[in-house]
């Protein structure tokens, strides 16, 4: 390796972000159109409250949940750091912007798998 080749997190936080977009976009659409559409309607009927906490309550249900939750800040994150240097033409804060998209995508992800595993 050359002695001025600076290595740089980019690769990872692309992946986070490819990653992210999935996920959002094969498990966001069926929570919103059940919960948002199919049970308010009484289309479906609704899960028992107990039932869906229950559910919830399941170790491999936390885990997906973490997943999707870390994933799509993540996906946020890279998708509002591009948008502010590239679009608002703010690139020579580079660094600055990267350090508070990302990092509060870190902090978001840290207090969501609190909040499930405190649930």
């Amino acid at each position: 390796m050359n002695a001025t080749t600076r290595r740089t997190p980019e690769p990872f936080l692309w992946l986070l972000f490819s990653a992210g977009g999935m996920v959002s976009a094969l498990v966001l659409p069926v929570l919103m159109l059940l919960f948002g559409v199919a049970f308010p309607l009484g289309l479906l009927d609704a899960p028992d409250p107990e039932h869906l906490l229950a559910v919830v309550r399941h170790p491999l249900t936390r885990i997906v949940l973490a997943g999707v939750f870390v994933l799509g800040l993540f996906h946020w994150a890279h998708r509002f750091r591009f948008m502010i240097e590239h679009g608002l033409k703010l690139g020579r804060f580079d660094r600055a912007i990267a350090v508070i998209s990302y990092g509060a995508a870190a902090l978001g992800s840290i207090l969501a798998i609190w909040l499930l595993v405190t649930l």
